[in-house]
């Protein structure tokens, strides 16, 4: 459900790398339950924007704000167990663990029981592993990879490491989902199931998505907002037919004024 109040509130941020201005100038509301796009060229500051809001970088101007509390300055960790997780462009698996223990890990952020549980072996320790496991292979079966549960991340076919992935972030029990061109590399049948699967998500776990794309069928197709990065700065902001007949928009693009 959409509300009125920003879930994240990005308050003219940016970072600057010795002098040159990777982003600057940021101004973002995303509210809650929004699937909001965020799209430009390539080298347009997508990810370095996605990199300030998860932790990845400090911000060297502005703030960034998640339910009103400054997020400047956190490590991802931090910023993970506030409520915001996401996936990468490349694909950042533990390719040598079980598709089970991928997602497990994601669940160990959250986890009830101390470190000393761990390693005294208590009692504590045993049954909040199983719960673990036990709520990871619910994960798992929403993203139909139950059946892999044993298999090294590794040895998945690509899009099936593209959903691992995605089902680790929803494992860290997010508000905020941060997708980093989920869609790359998948043939037009994945990327359709994606859509899909995107959009059920979104729903059955009440969260806010922003997704960051190059395939604009999947973009047009979900979101109902897009944000546009050029060069490091918004050039425009609005619904899909407004993003798709804007002249700065074509113009970013095609790399040439819209007449």
């Amino acid at each position: 459900m959409i509300t009125n109040t920003p879930l994240l509130k990005v308050d003219h941020a940016g970072i600057q790398f010795g002098g040159l201005k990777a982003v600057s100038n940021i101004l973002m509301e995303i509210h809650k339950g929004e699937l909001v796009g965020l799209i430009g060229p390539n080298g347009a500051g997508k990810t370095t924007l996605f990199n300030l809001l998860t932790g990845v970088y400090v911000p060297t101007e502005g703030s960034i704000l998640l339910n009103e509390k400054k997020l400047n300055g956190f490590p991802p960790y931090k910023i993970t167990q506030k409520g915001i997780s996401r996936t990468f462009q490349n694909i950042r698996l533990f390719n040598d663990l079980t598709v089970l223990d991928n997602v497990m890990i994601a669940y160990h952020t959250l986890a009830k029981h101390s470190i000393l549980s761990s390693i005294f072996r208590l009692p504590f320790h045993f049954s909040g592993e199983k719960e673990m496991e036990e709520k990871a292979i619910e994960c798992l079966k929403i993203f139909h990879l139950d059946v892999y549960k044993d298999e090294k991340a590794k040895n998945l076919p690509y899009g099936q490491q593209r959903r691992l992935e995605i089902a680790r972030a929803l494992a860290a029990s997010p508000q905020l989902l941060l997708l980093d061109e989920p869609a790359a590399g998948m043939n037009p049948q994945e990327t359709k199931e994606l859509m899909d699967l995107i959009s059920f998500i979104r729903e059955q776990f009440d969260l806010t998505v922003i997704l960051i794309e190059h395939d604009m069928q999947l973009v047009m197709g979900v979101c109902e907002r897009i944000y546009v990065l050029d060069h490091g700065k918004l050039i425009a902001e609005g619904i899909p037919e407004e993003i798709r007949n804007n002249p700065k928009v074509i113009e970013a693009y095609l790399g040439e004024e819209v007449s």
